[in-house]
């Protein structure tokens, strides 16, 4: 029976090895030539980070996945309906994120952008169908408003829309040492206290193990980094933030809980629109953090204040979902 005692266990089992391992994983990837190829076209101040390893979001999917499996084993129950999706989301991304820090580091051109995509729409659309076949899904809970009914085939495009984008968002946040990992923790925090009250430990306890591994991760990733997340970390852990939130039924909640994605983003959106339309940049450069650092801002007071974002916006996510629960109940 996993209770609160359990999924703080979770979290430092999980912290407790990947910062052992990560020293050695690091002066693995240094060795083999993995180390990180820096965009002409960026911040002058990133140049110096060139050669830095790419590939530590590996060592957290590979630990996450580890640890899930020895649950399995001593339990015989962790993997379930709410973690089968999430996990197998984690490994097949993880998979297509690895590959891409590889090629790049070996060729400075990774994945096309098109092999990227259907990638990810494949492993999304199998995960929301699965969703929907497992739970039957007919209605979706919209924040302090209730639930309202939704045809199967929309929830599946809904949820497989939110799979992508937060995959893609998470990944053009991690551009600042610290900012993708710190911002990930607390969107999974707001998502493991809702999974918690929702009834399904075992997906909350997979979310305590993700936000153990991340703290270590941290650990090494924080200014001036050591290692870089990589696409196998952004790309995996942003569809298993998206297929957490849509397996406790919070999919909405996404763009609140995750706002720091939904900024970055828009503001590449709106950047690629405004030199369309207008001719003329919005920001300085895009995604916003870049925009922040031309503006003078120091590399560590950008990520300090997106993660008070990001933590702020969890509060606020998870204050939604229990006043959403109040009306449902």
């Amino acid at each position: 029976m996993i209770d609160g005692e359990t999924i703080v266990y979770g979290i430092l089992v999980s912290f407790a090895i990947v910062v052992v391992l990560m020293p050695a994983f690091i002066r693995l990837l240094k060795r083999i030539g993995m180390g990180k190829r820096i965009r002409i076209e960026g911040p002058e101040t990133h140049y110096a980070k060139e050669g830095t390893p790419a590939m530590g979001g590996l060592l957290i999917v590979l630990a996450v996945l580890g640890i899930a499996a020895f649950l399995e084993l001593a339990t015989g129950s962790f993997i379930d309906a709410s973690t089968t999706a999430p996990l197998a989301t984690l490994a097949l991304v993880g998979v297509l994120g690895t590959i891409d820090d590889w090629l790049n580091a070996r060729t400075g051109d990774g994945i096309s952008a098109t092999q990227k995509l259907l990638w990810q729409t494949v492993v999304a659309g199998a995960a929301a169908w699965q969703i929907q076949d497992t739970y039957q899904i007919d209605q979706l809970a919209v924040p302090l408003v209730g639930a309202v009914d939704i045809h199967p085939l929309a929830f599946i495009l809904i949820a497989a829309f939110a799979i992508v984008a937060t995959s893609n968002a998470v990944n053009i946040t991690d551009g600042l040492d610290g900012l993708a990992g710190g911002t990930l923790i607390f969107a999974f925090i707001g998502y493991m206290v809702i999974a918690f009250t929702f009834g399904q430990p075992n997906l909350a306890e997979l979310c305590a193990l993700i936000i153990g591994a991340l703290l270590a991760f941290l650990w090494f990733n924080v200014h001036p980094a050591q290692i870089f997340m990589g696409d196998s970390g952004s790309l995996a852990l942003g569809a298993t933030l998206a297929v957490t939130a849509v397996i406790t039924g919070q999919v909405l909640l996404l763009p609140l809980i995750g706002l720091v994605f939904v900024m970055e983003t828009l503001s590449v959106i709106l950047q690629i629109a405004s030199v369309k339309l207008r001719g003329k940049r919005l920001f300085r450069m895009s995604p916003l953090h870049h925009h922040f650092e031309l503006a003078g801002w120091d590399e560590e007071k950008i990520t300090l204040r997106f993660w008070i974002i990001g933590a702020l916006a969890a509060l606020v996510g998870v204050a939604f979902y229990m006043a959403t629960v109040g009306l449902l109940s």
